[in-house]
Formats: C-alpha cells, structure tokens, sequence
C-alpha cells in the first residue's frame, strides 16, 4: 500500500474507534510501522503477531551463496570479486551489468545443470531490464535442446507467461525474469535463484519532466523475497551475485516511491478528496510514513496551477478546478490524462484515449517475440511505418502502430462478429454466444495477424472506464463528438490472405537466430502486408496531433519555473539567424576546421534536439549541445486548451435534432402523457410525428395536437422495428429520428439493459438490411442510468456512435423536477439527450450483408 493510503488509514484510526487495521507483510520494517502507528490517540497497543509456521517437517532449506562461494564453486579467480562483478565495493558503485556478470550466470548455468541430476528443478534467474533478459537469452540459444527458457516480463503476453508454470519432463526449465517475479507469482519446482541484485527504478527526472527509470542496487528485503520463491517444493540454493561484505552494504528497505517520483498526482488526489479537512495536501503528506520534502510538495502545487487543475483561494489554500476533478477522476496515468484531456478538445475522443491507454499498459497489441528485434519491427510495420513525410519518436512510433493495430481489430475482426451475432438475432436464433467474443476463433485470427488477443480485452475495459468518468463530468467536448478515425475509410482495402505462410528474410545478426524458433516460422500468416495503410484509419493526422501535443505539454512543462538567463553579455539576445553551431566545436572535437559547413560562433543557433520534444524527451537536459528552444520550433499555434464543464441547454439544441428544412418523419417512444410529443409539435410539423405510448390510456382531443400520430400500448420498443405486433403508420424509408424517453420506473438495471440491447440490435438491423441512411437514433435519459447501463457499449456493438450529447433542456419540454448535483458541479443525475449516429460496416469486407440481413429476416 502506498505512503499516502496508510496516512489516510491513519486519520480515519483517530477519528473512528472501532475500527481495526490488520497489516500483513512478510518484508516491511515492523518497528517503523509499530511507531507510526503508536501515536493515534486511542491509548491501544499496537500488537506484531506472528504467524506460526508449518510443521518442522515440511519446512525445506534455503542456503545463500555469494560471489565469494560462488567463485570456489566454479573455479573461476577470486580477486577483486567486488570490481570485477559489482564495478566497487559497495552498494555507492553503478548498478550496471558488465558482460563479464552474464558470463558468471552462465557458467552457474551450466553448473547447476552438470551437478543435479532431477531435471525437474527449475533455476530462476533475476535480472534488472528487458535489455538484460535479451543478452542472457542469447547466450543460452545454443543451448535449446539442454534448456527451455521461458521469459517473465511486464511486456510479455499473458499466455506467453503462463507456459512458465508448466513442467518440462525433457529438458531443464529456466526462468529469466524481472522483479515481476518477486511476489507477483509463485513458480512451481523453483529450486535455484541467481539473483543479479540489481533492479530497474522508476524516477522522476525533473530536467526530462517525464518519468524515467534507472538501474539500482535492490535492498535486502527485497533479496529476501527473490530467496522466498525457492524452497517450497524442495530444498533450494540462491545465488547472490555480489560479495557478503557488498550485501552487507546494501539499504535495509527500497527507496519509497513518494520520495522519487513526481508528487503531482498524489496531490491532486489529496486536493480533490472529501472530507476537506483531508485535502490539505501540504499537512496531510506531512503525515505520511516517509513525508516527502516540503518543497517537492509545493513544486507540485505551483505545477499543478500552472496547468489550472489547481487554484489558490484568497485563504492560500488549493482548491481544484473542474478540470482538475476531471483529470484526477480518469483510471490513466498524470501524463496520460492530460494527453487524454488535449486530443478531447481537439475533436479526437477516440483516438486520445487509445493513445493514452497504449502508453500506459503492457503488454501491447502487436506482438513481441522475445528476441527477434526484426521480426518485432516486421510485425509493427504491418500496421504503421515512418516515411520520410511522417518522422516521430520511437515511443510515439510504437504506441502509433498499436492504436492502428487497435482499430484493425475494430474495423475487421469485431465489425464481422457484430455481424454474425446481428444475423443471428435477425434469423430468430440464439445467438452463439453473446457480445463476449469466442476465445478460439479469436485466437486464430490474432495469430494470423500477429496480435495479442488478451491485450484488446484490457485495452476495451479502460477505454469504457475512461468514457464513464468523461461522461459523469460531461465536459464541454462531449456536446459534438467526431466518429472514430478508422471509420472514416467507408472501404477498408485489406483483403486477407490466410493460406500463405510467413516468409522470412534472411538477416545474419537476428532472423537465423529466429528460424531456430518454431513458433516464429511456421504458424500460418495473413500474406496481405501492410494490414493498415498510412492513408487508413486518419493516421497521419493522428500523429501530427500527437506531435503538436507532445511539444505543447514540452512547453508548459518548460514555463512551470521560468529563470532569466543573466550572462557576461547581460541579458541573452537571441542572435539573428544563420549557419547553426557546430555542436563538436564546443568540446573541441570538430576536425573540419574552417571547411565545417556548420558556424563555430557561440551566437549560432543551435540545431533542434531530435529528442527533446518527444515523450521520452532528452536526457541531457542543459548540457545537451542541441536546442531545447521549443518557442523556435513550434510552428503550428496551439489550438487545445483546458477543457471546461457543459453549460445548460437551451431551445436551440432542441430544435438542431430536427431533420433539416422538415424532410422526413419522427417517432418518438415512451411519451407516458404525450407531453413531449405536444411540445415538440410547437417545433415540428405535429403531422409528421408519430408517438407511441407504453399503455392503453384515454387521451383528451383538446390535448393532442391536431395531425399527430399515436401507437397505443407500445411498452417494447422492439415489436415496432421488427413488425410483430404493430406497424409504423408512415413508411420506413421516410423515417429521419427516433427519440427514446427512456424513462424508467424502475431500478432493475438488468432488465433495463436487455430492453436498450434489444432495441439497438433491432434497429441496427432494421436501418441495415432496407439501407436506410440518415436515420438518428436520439436517447433522453438520465446521465447516471446512461453510464450504469452501459448504454454507448451497447451501441457500438450495433454499429451506432454516440455523435452528440447536451444537457436536456427541461425549460423547453419539461422533464426530470429532481435534478441532483455534486458540490463540485458534476452533472452525474441530471437528464441528458444523446444522439447517436449509425455507421455501417465495410462492404468491401463483408460483402452484400444486407442481402443476407433480409435473406435471415425472410426466414424467420
């Protein structure tokens, strides 16, 4: 649990008497958690219990070797055992691993396999870094009919992962991995540990103003839980890369995260928590078990406001913003949110939060054979490749190949399952399955394509989480959503090819490596390559956006702490401009004197830092010897600003949803007393309205506008679209909306859900097989039902996005008295009308579907 989680645990201790605490940890410091804890005035004890341990009898030895043994062991010389592997004496010498370390592991390798002869036990080796694993792997390719090595990592596909804990009866089982395998699983048969003690930090580097990770010294707790994950099944030995002197040097406990990592999301959290004697996040991280240094707090205070998440009141207290509340409340990343946040107020809903949501998780889309660096670039140029028009980061260039390899997905594998499932509902069948997708046909196709299928499943899941807060806040880019890039190439011209295998090409340093892996050459692959094409799916427009907000968040990241610079020459004058500086001139190592085409003027502008403005940034912060002037190099203005809460509706809005010049009917359901229909017809010709009420009820003649249409006891929606028990009194084809008061009685959410699943599957394929074009679907309801039910879910699976949403205007058509509202001014409860665009599925994939659509319906 985190530092700031215990002291909000804390606080509820001193203010709630009967409520208890129960710690549990195998590696915390006791005594520190004892003490913090003591002092919560409530004159208790604070009690350590230990937990007896199994019977003397089950319990298997452990025994720690360090280099010192280790070096007996192997025979190898032991001087300077601490230089040589550990580059010093102690845990102040760089974490670095010297090939010289994964030559060690490999002779312990080898001698562990020549000396025990249960080929059963399986040896877990601990190493820091993705880089790592690859150099050690490689030098155990030789090795594959002795050792089958599996890899545990955070890019690694689950399933992948999962093979670790299967026996090999044929060869011996080696388990590289990273810290991800200190408590995240427990490996069956473990009965080895080397252990590199070096871990992979994650720390915020204020010169990048990004986070950045580090190799490290891992502490002693952390030793003991790699030790923890042998001598369950048997008797087990860990081997510890490092001298005991070194060990003995080593922090008792990691470096807590509060004091390495950027404070600003911990304190928009504190800020924007309830009760507000808790929010105080100056006091309140004062009181945490490692309280952070009183000035990193108020840096991310000042950071904070300088994006308007945070204002200062007269009191000088913080309070947020509605941006702030809305950034805090997104299930992403700080930096995420707010990229989220700025392709929203550009128009790209869709496309931010899958860029967000891709930077943030593991493992990605595209797959990763561990290893093969070509075949992992083969496989992402399928789906976006740079060219000399659109150049971005490596970072940028990955996430961009996986939002496309995203909406692929999107636009071919799960476009012909809603397709199928909609046939299905259309010929009267069960459908075989429900909107969850079938696991094997799903499987195949991703293999064929080279994608993770578990991935999508985790990507879909955030992506809904992510709409259910934007919609709870209902910030003012909710009012007009564009539809998702990838639907706007009606055509799709992808065509799969899935009876060619994958041909390889030959690469000396990396594919001959990779043809030694079965799984890499011989599946069955879609021969049509490149699956996307720059020109599909909007791509390049998505990545110049990304550029421009990338550089944009550069630049408010660069004002946060604005310092003059104040040399011998006074106050700096940028120099006009012309030949840039020679960035070798500086440090002496330009060998074209006066023939280098670049000035050596120190006035010289210096040329643009590639990597600056990316999001990983540059590393070298003010000693870099290439321009971070991001002022220069923004050429485009910024367009994206801080995002603002939906303001009320008025009539105007109301009267927009109207077909244009009156052409075309409307039909409005579950109009209880006609009321809205009435109202309506003060904006609509009342002889083009048709409205249906759910029950059988006497309407007064005065009352009714003269022309209008009425459908008696229509409680289902439904029976209207497919015809089974009443008919619409105007043709189809001349139908233009259809507004739903979806005003329900009741909170039976299941059923309600059934009814709105119904209804969209209905009309999907009523507008689908008769090709009716320009027919809206118009949901009035309450904001809170519409997220709890899952409403734009439903209708994506029936090809339906949501295009518009505005506050219902209840001064207008009357609805909805007891309008709830949040102190902080969300519009969680009140009514809200959303309109909802079809957008058909690709012809070109899936051929003449609305033939089939009507060969279903005939049948049944």
């Amino acid at each position: 649990m985190c530092d700031r989680g215990i002291a909000a645990l804390r606080q509820f201790l001193m203010k709630k008497s009967d409520l208890r605490l129960v710690l549990m940890s195998a590696t915390a410091d006791i005594t520190r958690y004892k003490e913090y804890f003591r002092d919560v005035g409530r004159g208790e004890r604070v009690e350590v219990i230990a937990i007896p341990s199994s019977p003397r009898t089950s319990i298997f030895q452990r025994k720690v070797l360090y280099l010192e043994q280790i070096a007996d062991i192997l025979k190898i010389n032991s001087q300077s055992l601490s230089t040589t592997y550990c580059s010093g004496l102690d845990a102040s010498a760089d974490a670095e691993i010297t090939s010289e370390v994964y030559e060690l592991i490999h002779k312990l390798l080898l001698h562990i396999h020549q000396n025990e002869p249960d080929i059963g036990k399986s040896i877990l080796v601990f190493l820091p870094t993705y880089y790592a694993l690859e150099k050690q792997w490689i030098r155990l390719l030789p090795y594959s009919s002795t050792f089958k090595v599996h890899i545990l990592h955070r890019s690694i596909d689950t399933d992948e992962a999962l093979q670790t804990m299967k026996i090999s009866k044929s060869c011996r089982k080696v388990i590289l991995a990273t810290n991800i395998a200190e408590s995240s699983v427990t490996i069956p048969g473990v009965a080895y540990v080397i252990d590199s003690c070096r871990s992979l930090q994650v720390y915020w580097d204020p010169i990048r103003k990004t986070d950045a990770a580090g190799l490290v010294w891992i502490s002693k707790s952390q030793a003991e839980q790699r030790k923890g994950r042998t001598g369950r099944t048997c008797d087990g030995q860990i081997y510890r890369l490092v001298t005991g002197t070194f060990y003995n040097s080593l922090n008792d406990h990691e470096y807590p995260a509060i004091l390495r990592l950027s404070l600003r999301e911990q304190v928009l959290m504190v800020c924007c928590a309830e009760p507000r004697s808790m929010n105080d996040p100056s006091a309140l991280l004062q009181k945490v078990l490692n309280p952070p240094d009183p000035d990193a707090v108020e840096d991310a205070l000042e950071s904070l406001v300088q994006i308007h998440a945070l204002e200062k009141t007269s009191s000088g207290r913080y309070q947020p913003t509605f941006y702030g509340c809305l950034l805090n409340s997104l299930p992403l990343s700080f930096d995420s949110s707010v990229l989220t946040l700025k392709f929203c107020e550009l128009g790209a809903v869709h496309e931010g939060i899958l860029i967000s949501i891709m930077l943030d998780i593991q493992p990605l889309p595209i797959l990763q054979p561990f290893g093969y660096q070509v075949l992992c670039q083969k496989y992402r140029d399928n789906y976006f490749k740079e060219n000399g028009s659109v150049r971005i980061g490596k970072k940028e260039a990955a996430t961009i190949g996986n939002v496309c390899a995203f909406q692929f997905w999107e636009r071919v594998f799960k476009d012909k399952h809603r397709l199928d499932y909609l046939k299905d509902v259309a010929s009267a069948q069960e459908p075989e399955e429900s909107h969850t997708f079938l696991a094997k046909p799903e499987e195949e196709w991703c293999a064929i394509h080279n994608l993770a299928p578990a991935a999508f499943k985790n990507i879909s899941e955030i992506y809904d989480d992510v709409m259910k807060q934007l919609h709870r806040f209902r910030p003012s880019f909710l009012v007009k959503i564009n539809p998702p890039k990838y639907l706007q190439p009606s055509k799709l011209n992808h065509t799969c090819l899935h009876n060619e295998l994958l041909d390889l090409e030959e690469d000396m340093d990396s594919l001959l490596l990779e043809a030694e892996n079965s799984q890499c050459d011989s599946q069955k692959r879609c021969a049509a390559t490149p699956y996307v094409l720059q020109t599909d799916f909007g791509t390049t427009t998505t990545v110049e956006m990304l550029k421009m907000l990338v550089k944009e968040m550069k630049t408010q990241h660069g004002q946060e702490k604005t310092v003059s610079f104040m040399g011998q020459l006074g106050p700096y004058v940028k120099p006009t401009l012309g030949a840039e500086a020679c960035v070798f001139f500086v440090n002496g190592s330009c060998t074209q004197g006066a023939a280098c085409r670049f000035s050596h003027s120190s006035f010289a502008p210096k040329p643009v830092c590639k990597f600056f403005l990316t999001l990983q940034g540059c590393r070298n912060g003010n000693s870099c010897p290439y321009s971070h002037d991001t002022g220069s190099l923004i050429s485009t203005p910024i367009t994206s600003g801080v995002c603002a809460q939906e303001g009320r509706a008025t009539s105007l809005c109301c009267t927009r949803l109207f077909p244009a010049d009156g052409d075309g009917h409307i039909l409005i359901l579950n109009d209880k007393t006609l009321q809205f229909s009435s109202k309506l017809s003060q904006y609509y010709d009342a002889c083009k309205i048709v409205a249906g009420i759910p029950g059988l009820q006497s309407v007064e003649s005065y009352s009714v506008p003269k022309g209008l249409k009425i459908l008696q006891n229509l409680a289902d929606p439904s029976s209207l679209i497919t015809e089974h028990e009443q008919k619409l009194p105007v043709p189809w084809t001349k139908l233009k909306r259809v507004f739903w008061f979806a005003d329900f009685d009741n909170d039976e959410s299941a059923g309600e859900q059934a009814l709105l699943q119904k209804f969209f599957e209905n009309i999907a394929i009523k507008i689908l097989s008769e090709r009716l074009s320009g027919l809206q679907v118009i949901l009035i309801m309450k904001n809170t039902r519409y997220i709890q039910l899952q409403v734009e879910r439903l209708a994506r699976e029936c090809f339906f996005f949501l295009s518009e949403s505005f506050m219902f205007d209840e001064a207008t058509l009357g609805w909805f008295s007891d309008i709830s509202r949040h102190p902080r001014g969300m519009q969680v409860s009140a009514p809200v009308t959303y309109v909802f665009n079809m957008h058909p599925p690709s012809m070109t994939q899936f051929g003449d579907y609305p033939a089939e659509l009507r060969e279903a319906l005939g049948k049944n």
